[in-house]
This record gives structure tokens, sequence and C-alpha cells, in this order.
């Protein structure tokens, strides 16, 4: 097998050391701009698609299957984001012979309509968040949307039925406000997603929001994993995630698990698949709601690997080959330890998140007991502003939650990326917060904080600091590269007390 990441970045390195694990060829493809990123120089063979807009290079189904064709791929991985969850794509590959390492796309389009995926669940016995079941037509009148948002009561929320990550999601409290999310919704919809379709949930008031991992093979088992806690979220977007959740109950897991695996088998589905539950923060008996499926590998597959010991991009090429599942589900669904990730994002957290993007021009990941670093970006690359701003996770594991806690800490005081801006001073901050470190928080709390924060800075070195670390960085850099790793000690003494003095500076920032 032969396979082709049609995907950049992160996500596309991880595959690929996957992929090399198991003796598979691999075939990268990129736009202009990624001409000299990672995952381009780590594949066997690399080919361009197109221009740097998405719409034309990543996207672009036709250029995509060319490139399989011209490479002589026969398989296709297509990580997450860009056309992971597209239908039509995987239909386009199945079309033109090549083995699609995700569900069918038939499932795909079932479970990536939210209210299409509602049904499902309905009919699998699983509850869903009360709502309307069906997305208004373009033409409803607003007197028809008052009707069904009376009915379904508030506050509400108005959500896109296709699309994720926060995009087409309004959040309304009163009545007056209900006609105005509607058109916003569904503006911002129609451009990130292309389709302006929205319908309407109850909101729940401060909820957790936890997830199922699940694996299924063309064989009828279907393989539940231990949950991951996706509470810490910034406008709906996750930042942190971390398994197992310390909300969930041994019991709980165990009907979550249940109710993940009876939507799967209802939809037929295939391969590696996420179900995401909200549970009602003032219920004590831990009601869950089914929100909506993932048709595809999540970004925070790495802390689910991290407690279970299991490769979930290995028994994705193992489940397409048609091997058969033969995971023990206990091990599944026993946790061995905690696991933390943070997303690392080019984003300057001073300027309310707002993409950085740039030339790194030094990077020094994390490293040392139980952390891992998936990151698609080295020394020398410029982060462009077409995409996604992710340029790594960095994920911690403990004995307990308080260890994956301090590590992370550490390690996140470790990390240099010089040249631009990151996330990294955030996160610090965050894993010192008392209500973070003691798990009181839902899906409202970072939003809460982040307000009541009143634009403190998170950057507080000043120029000489900053440029105290660039150069510490750049020598740094510099030495490992002319002298490679077998005399990587010349990295040592002055140089390593410079980058001592930055990190304790970089301390400060929280």
């Amino acid at each position: 097998m032969k396979i082709l990441i049609a995907n950049r970045g992160e996500i596309a390195v991880r595959v690929i050391r996957a992929c090399r694990e198991m003796g598979l060829p691999t075939v990268a493809v990129y736009s202009d701009c990624d001409r000299t990123a990672r995952h381009v120089r780590e594949a066997h063979q690399a080919f361009r698609l197109g221009p740097n807009e998405a719409a034309r290079s990543y996207l672009d189904i036709d250029a995509i299957l060319d490139v399989a064709r011209r490479s002589g791929a026969d398989a296709v991985h297509p990580g997450y984001g860009f056309l992971a969850e597209n239908a039509a794509f995987a239909r386009a590959c199945r079309e033109a012979g090549l083995t699609f390492i995700g569900p069918s796309p038939e499932a795909i389009a079932r479970m990536g309509s939210k209210t299409a995926a509602r049904a499902v669940a309905i009919r699998a016995g699983v509850p869903v968040v009360p709502g309307t079941e069906r997305p208004f037509e373009p033409d409803a009148t607003g007197e028809e949307i008052v009707r069904s948002a009376d009915a379904v009561g508030y506050p509400l929320v108005v959500k896109a039925v296709a699309g994720g990550g926060g995009k087409g999601m309004r959040v309304v409290d009163e009545p007056t406000d209900l006609l105005a999310a509607i058109r916003t919704a569904r503006s911002e919809a129609g451009a990130a997603f292309g389709d302006t379709s929205v319908y309407l949930e109850r909101r729940l008031m401060r909820p957790r929001h936890i997830e199922i991992q699940l694996l299924a093979d063309h064989f009828g088992t279907v393989v539940p994993f231990v949950e991951r806690e996706c509470s810490i979220q910034r406008r709906h977007q996750k930042v942190v995630e971390e398994s197992p959740s310390i909300s969930v109950s041994v019991a709980l897991r165990q009907k979550l698990a249940a109710a993940a695996a009876a939507v799967a088998r209802t939809v037929e589905y295939t391969n590696a698949g996420t179900i995401e539950f909200l549970l009602a923060g003032d219920d004590a008996d831990g009601m869950f709601y089914f929100l909506e499926m993932n048709t595809r590998l999540q970004v925070e597959h790495s802390v689910t690997e991290m407690v279970t010991g299991l490769d979930l991009v290995h028994w994705q090429i193992r489940i397409a080959r048609g091997e058969r599942l033969d995971i023990d589900p206990d091990r599944a669904l026993t946790p061995l330890g905690h696991a933390i990730e943070c997303r690392i994002y080019a984003e300057d957290p001073d300027q309310g998140f707002m993409p950085a993007p740039g030339l790194i021009r030094a990077l020094r990941p994390a490293s040392g007991p139980g952390i891992r670093d998936d990151n698609g970006v080295n020394a020398g690359y410029a982060v462009p502003v077409y995409y996604d701003s992710m340029i790594a996770k960095l994920v911690a594991w403990g004995g307990s939650r308080d260890d994956a806690i301090a590590r992370m800490s550490r390690a996140l005081q470790e990390y240099q990326v010089l040249g631009i801006r990151t996330t990294i001073p955030f996160f610090v901050w965050l894993m010192r917060q008392t209500e973070y470190r003691g798990g009181q928080y839902d899906t409202t709390w970072l939003d809460r904080v982040m307000a009541a924060r009143q634009g403190v800075s998170f950057n507080e070195l000043d120029e000489g600091d900053t440029r105290l670390a660039t150069i510490a960085a750049a020598i740094d850099t510099l030495l490992r590269t002319r002298a490679g790793s077998s005399t990587a000690g010349l990295a040592d003494g002055p140089v390593q007390s410079l980058w001592e003095r930055a990190a304790r500076l970089e301390a400060l920032r929280s």
C-alpha cells in the first residue's frame, strides 16, 4: 500500500511517521507556500498541488486524484480538516480505485449533517439536546423561526448544519436577538462550509464536553475508548484536551461508550470516528446528550494513544486494509495514567488570539519524561496566512492528573519558538489556574475568565529579554545544525545558560 496524505502540517507528519513504522511508502502534497514544509521533506515523494489558497490546492479534489495517479498511490489518508469529512472526496477516491482511509461516503454524508446525525442518535436510543429536528428552509419566515424557537425554549443556540469548530454558531438568550443571530450564523456558515443551513438547540447551562473515540472494522466490531475531556474551549473551539475526564465515573464511562457504539452501529460506521456528548453540569446523575459525530481522526487523538498505548493511525490503516479489530475492549476503556494536550498556535494571546504568521527563526521543542511533541514545523519555516495556525500539539503524560499538569507546566517553559508569537505563554498561565487544576470548569469557563482578565498581558518580557532569548536560540540552532547530533555538546555551556535564563524569563509571562 502506497499512501497519499491529502493534508499538511502536523497531521501529515503524524501519518508519515505511522507509515514509516509500518514500512509503507508515502506521498506528500503541497501548495506553493508549503514547498519547504516539514511534511514535504519527510515523505518519500512530494507533488505540488497548486497556489497557496486552499480552494486551489488542499481542497482541489481533481488535483489530489491526479497526484495519486501520477505517483502510483493506491490509498489516501485525509488527516483532519480540509477534505477529511467531505463525502464527495471519499466517493471520488472510491470511484478512482483508491482506498480511502476513513469511513464510507455514505456514513460521512449522514453524520456530517448535524440534523441527520441527531436522527441517527435518536434511532440508536441515545438522548439528544432538545431542538429542531430539521434545518430551516432558506425561505422560512421570521414567524416560523420564532415559533420553533419558542418550542425549543431559551436560552438556545443557532447552529450550522455543516462543519464545526464553532463556525456558524450563535448563542441567543432573548427572543429579540433571534433573527439577527440566524442571519449572522447563516452568513458565517455559508462562507465557511458553502452551506447556509441552520437549526436550533436548547442551550445547556455550563455543560462539560466529553467525547468517545472509537474504531470500527468491516466485520461489525466496534471498540469505544476511554473518554476525552474537551471542556477547555475558547469561543467554542477546543484548546486543551485530556484523558480521562475528572468528571466521569467508571459507570458513566460505560454508558457513554455504549451510547457511542450504538450510534456507530446504527450508521454502519467503519474506521476511526468520535462521538461528542454534552454532560449536563447541574445533573448529579451524569445525564448526557449526543452532540455530533466527527467522521475522521481527531486533533486530540494523541491523548487517547498516551493513556491506552494503542496507535490509532496504525489501526486506521490496518482497518482500511481489511484487517479485523482485535483490541481488548477492556484495555481500550481502562486508562493508564493521565494525559493532557495543549494546541500550540501561531497566535498572539495579547491581541485577542489573532493569527501571528511569520518566520520561525529558532525552534526548541520540549522533551523529557512523559512528553510528546507532535509538530509540523521547523526553524526557517514561514508560517503562512492561508491555513489554520496550529503549529504543534504538546502532550504530557503522568501517573496522575497532578503529575501530568506538573509535566505540562515544565514542558511549556522549555518550549521555545522564536520569531513569531505563540499561545505558549497563555498555556503557562492556564496550567497555574486554581479552577483548572481542580477540574472546576465547563465549556464556558475559559471565556468567562478571559473576559475578567480585561486585557492583562500574557507576555511580560521586555525587548532586551526577548533579544536574549532570540540570541540563545539562534546560536543553539546554528551550532546543532553545523555540528550534527554527534557533537551536540558544543551547544552546552554559555549557550545553555542563556537558554536557562530565557526559560526563567518565559515563566514570568504568567
